[in-house]
């Protein structure tokens, strides 16, 4: 693989910078440099970021390969600048053995796009009933940290709590999706005044709630991690804070969507606009980009949630939630954080590159651009403004929520560990 000579790009948003990217890794940084026979990046203006990590998205693969598949989802991942992503284990089998995380892991691998962390389940089959093989998966070749029966909650305490204990031998996560179940039977949008003029029943914050502060109280209690998935409510942010005065070790995600996007969508009864957790209030917006601006929710994290037509073309009831956000991840975070003066482009490489490594573990992502570090990273224009056309996109779904908005900011390039994997805005 020959060197790549980036020349000129604003390193995390600061002063200009040539990168020389070879053997995989960040060579030199410095003005003028040069290398024979090393292939030119011109970067005049670009913005150069750590490669981007999602602490959580869903790939679909094994078993709903009509909505996504591991080199559908990466191939998108990879125009949205990330370099690391983080697979759900709600797929069919469930990843809840060595074996099916192993299957997911080589997938990432022969794809080549980015690198696929897989995610395994907490449960048997996400049953919430029996545990399932966490030191197996760990010990796997997929060597899996974080452990989640995403799509469900682990809503059993004692359950949750021998979890958390279990995987502090090899330095486990344990990712919630906080939601009481008995609170949110047949819920279909957020419950406040739009869901009784909408006549939908509706999904508490307090169904969220509950569960982040019984679980931030476990973390306390047995000194384990605890990562709290998609926050959504104003009240999770104060909870999360609380819990992080206390010392204890929580951390948290909000996702693109949820800090843009309001429940008045609802009133179209187009279904793209139907995810879980639902889209919530403009107070509960603001209170979102307030926590991630000031440190209290960790990490931006897209939950990528491919469908097939038939399972989101239909009435708002029969639905599937989720929406697609791979591709369009960094552009929401700058029009929702950047232009509002909320984050530099210099905490958007903390919130989204950074941190999630941290958090997640994945070998070699999230470090900074310096000499010697791996070469994972991602070219952005921050003058661009686009279009965003579903049918052009590299995932395999198109539930987009962005059908035909302008965005701000645009992925030009990725590498992965020196490699292009996007250039000029195209697969490489």
């Amino acid at each position: 693989m020959s060197a790549v000579l980036v020349k000129g790009a604003r390193l995390v948003g600061g002063d200009p910078v040539d990168l020389l990217l070879d053997d995989g890794v960040v060579a030199e940084v410095g003005l003028g440099l040069s290398r024979a026979g090393a292939e030119i990046v011109s970067a005049d203006g670009l913005v150069a970021l750590p490669g981007l990590v999602d602490l959580h998205t869903h790939l679909r693969e094994p078993g709903r390969e009509d909505a996504e598949t591991v080199e559908t989802g990466t191939a998108a991942a990879a125009l949205g600048g990330f370099t690391a992503v983080h697979a759900m284990a709600n797929t069919d089998p469930v990843a809840d053995t060595a074996g099916v995380v192993e299957q997911v892991w080589r997938l990432g691998v022969q794809a080549g796009h980015c690198d696929v962390a897989p995610v395994g389940a907490v449960t048997v089959g996400l049953r919430g009933e029996q545990m399932a093989e966490l030191g197996s998966m760990a010990d796997s070749a997929a060597r899996v940290r974080v452990f989640s029966d995403d799509g469900k909650c682990v809503s059993d305490a004692s359950l949750m709590r021998r979890a958390m204990e279990y995987v502090k031998a090899f330095d486990g996560v344990i990712a919630q999706h906080a939601q009481e179940p008995r609170l949110t039977e047949g819920a279909q949008m957020n419950e406040g005044i739009n869901s009784s003029k909408l006549g939908l029943t509706g999904w508490p914050a307090v169904a969220e709630e509950a569960i982040i502060a019984r679980d931030c109280i476990l973390a306390g209690h047995v000194g384990g991690r605890l990562h709290v998935c998609h926050v959504s409510t104003a009240g999770s942010v104060e909870l999360i804070r609380w819990a992080k005065d206390k010392g204890w070790d929580v951390t948290a995600e909000v996702t693109p969507h949820h800090l843009l996007l309001t429940d008045d969508l609802a009133a179209t009864y187009d279904p793209v606009y139907k995810v879980n957790p639902p889209l919530r209030t403009q107070t509960d917006v603001d209170a979102l980009r307030q926590g991630l601006a000031d440190g209290t929710i960790d990490c931006v994290a897209t939950d990528h949630a491919p469908h097939a037509l038939e399972d989101k073309e239909s009435e708002w009831g029969a639905a599937s939630p989720g929406m697609t956000g791979l591709e369009t991840a960094l552009s929401v975070v700058a029009k929702a954080m950047v232009e509002t003066g909320q984050l530099t482009w210099r905490q958007v490489a903390e919130r989204m590159s950074h941190t999630p490594a941290r958090i997640g573990r994945p070998d070699g992502h999230g470090r900074p651009l310096e000499v010697g570090q791996p070469a994972n990273l991602c070219l952005v224009d921050p003058r661009a403004q686009w279009t965003v056309d579903a049918r052009a996109m590299a995932t395999r779904s198109r539930n987009t929520p962005y059908q035909g908005d302008t965005l701000p900011a645009r992925v030009v390039a990725t590498f992965l560990r020196g490699r292009p994997t996007v250039l000029d805005g195209k697969p490489a």
